[in-house]
């Protein structure tokens, strides 16, 4: 009997959540909008998660008119050495664009490029050994050169 409470009360509250969600985007206040981006550039995996998915969604977020334009990792390679830094230098690219665009970027600048590292380390720990130690080296590598660059007008990575 406490098998069935619990899984029931699981399904429920599964249900209660994704309509709870689907609520959330079906009627957009655009006044949450510095919210929102504030949420999807966070450097925990779930804002980097909550992000990706509203970007395969972007139609249920219209209503904020948020910049999800990129030229992934600029004139840096999007997978260098095989290493998949697409999703990273994406989200890094919507973070500065979005932030810059409601003239908040300088606050917010340092937070961006360190969910930036932080996407690229998760990209690594999916490896081992020499080749984790690379892909380590590299996301490093790409991080300070946002952090030295992310200033100018064309940074060379996200």
């Amino acid at each position: 009997m406490r098998r069935r409470l619990t899984a029931g009360l699981v399904v429920s509250s599964a249900s209660l959540l994704a309509v709870i969600g689907s609520a959330t985007t079906a009627h957009a206040d655009p006044a949450d909008k510095p919210q929102v981006l504030s949420s999807w550039t966070q450097t925990g995996a779930g804002s980097q998660s909550a992000f990706l998915s509203a970007r395969a969604n972007q139609g249920s977020w219209a209503e904020y008119n948020f910049d999800w334009s990129t030229d992934v990792c600029s004139s840096s390679p999007d997978n260098p050495f095989g290493f998949p830094f697409e999703n990273g230098c994406i989200r890094h690219d919507f973070g500065y664009r979005n932030y810059k665009a409601q003239g908040t970027f300088e606050a917010n600048k340092d937070r961006i490029d360190s969910a930036f590292y932080e996407d690229l380390k998760r990209v690594c720990a999916g490896y081992s050994g020499a080749t984790q130690a690379s892909c380590n080296a590299l996301a490093w590598t790409y991080y300070q050169a946002v952090v030295v660059l992310g200033f100018e007008k064309a940074s060379p990575v996200g």
